[in-house]
């Protein structure tokens, strides 16, 4: 059978969304709706967000169209809620009242436009002690327990850039959150608000842990579990260039094959002993130790040994598996990673650059049949 397709637009194709301009998890998540096919318009602020970055190369705002309000000017707040009128979506990632203050909160935005899913992206929430606080990815995965997680005993937790809290915590839930909020709009008729907050989103994340705690297979300390390093079996370990390989061969038959093509057969039967764990680390150590990354890279070839070289981000595009499956894409000479997931009936592409502030406002004026865009401009 055949399956009927629609090129480079996606599922959400017809879904119309409003991006008020912020920095981090709020122009990820509006990326990702565009990415699968929505009309996404940012409406930057005039003089952009402040952080520096050449809004040409900024990928977060690719698949947009770009508008610039000033919503502090008299008629800001009524452009935006002219938006909203014809719009199924909203996201803002302000601390909690300034959408309000500023005349595009959900009471506003509602009363133009009951239908629409108001999304609420911030790091506290929108209640709590700490909600009118600033902050930022580090500090909200701190107090959910899962920046604690990380790193090696003895030393402190390393910061894992931005993507656990401010993307997985906080981007992602806020598209399951909207998407799922829309599908209930548009069996009922009723819009609502989603408070997508990174704290509850990356405290969800570790539900796993939490189970494993309660029934005694995690220790409440890093370095001693199955997963964070504490397995000798699943790590990273140094190679005689400096670099680096991942090993994961947790089921049996994986560490047996693994054991075996590292050459220490000695240790087949550690696997279940912890006590012996101390003693297989030091040998996997000083065995990869004694060749390079890729030698080790060939080596684990082909093998379900679940050992698989760790690449930098200039690197990765060029890692064979990842160059077959197109999980980078160069657009306009900027490589960047491909949209996901995929979609057999509904395939997404990249299909514009980043869009560069104001850029689209005479065509969203059109398209949307928003007038008040252009209005005062030459």
């Amino acid at each position: 059978m055949t399956t009927a397709t629609t090129p480079g637009q996606g599922p959400l194709t017809g879904v119309r969304v409003i991006e008020l301009a912020g920095i981090g998890p709020g122009p990820f998540a509006a990326m990702l709706l565009a990415d699968l096919g929505a009309d996404v318009v940012r409406v930057d602020r005039p003089g952009g967000p402040g952080l520096g970055i050449d809004p040409g190369h900024d990928v977060t705002n690719r698949n947009k169209r770009s508008v610039v309000v000033d919503l502090k000017a008299p008629d800001g707040p009524a452009r935006v809620l002219a938006l909203a009128a014809h719009a199924d979506i909203l996201v803002e990632g302000y601390r909690p009242g300034v959408a309000e203050r500023l005349g595009v909160g959900p009471e506003a935005c509602h009363a133009r436009n009951p239908q629409l899913v108001y999304g609420r992206m911030t790091g506290w929430g929108q209640d709590g002690p700490l909600a009118p606080r600033a902050g930022h990815d580090i500090a909200y995965i701190a107090v959910t327990g899962a920046l604690g997680l990380i790193g090696r005993p003895g030393e402190p937790p390393p910061a894992p850039a931005n993507l656990l809290g401010d993307y997985a915590g906080g981007s992602l839930y806020l598209v399951v959150g909207v998407l799922a909020a829309l599908h209930h709009a548009r069996v009922s008729g009723t819009g609502q608000v989603v408070d997508a907050a990174v704290v509850d989103g990356t405290a969800h994340l570790a539900s796993m842990i939490h189970g494993m705690a309660a029934a005694g297979a995690w220790q409440d300390r890093r370095g001693a579990n199955l997963l964070d390093g504490g397995c000798p079996y699943y790590g990273t370990y140094e190679t005689a260039d400096g670099a680096h390989m991942a090993v994961g061969a947790l089921e049996p038959r994986f560490y047996d094959e693994f054991v075996t093509l590292l050459g220490l057969p000695e240790h087949a039967d550690a696997r279940t002993d912890p006590t012996r764990w101390d003693a297989l680390r030091e040998a996997v150590a000083a065995r990869f130790r004694t060749r390079t990354r890729d030698e080790w890279t060939a080596l684990f070839d082909g093998t379900d040994a679940c050992v698989a070289p760790v690449l930098s981000l200039r690197e990765a595009p060029h890692h064979p598996h990842l160059a077959a499956r197109g999980t980078f894409t160069d657009h306009g000479g900027l490589l960047q990673p491909a949209p996901a997931p995929r979609f057999s009936a509904t395939p997404t592409a990249v299909r514009t650059g980043p869009a560069l502030p104001g850029a689209g406002t005479a065509d969203v004026a059109r398209d949307w049949d928003v007038p008040e865009l252009t209005e005062g401009q030459e």
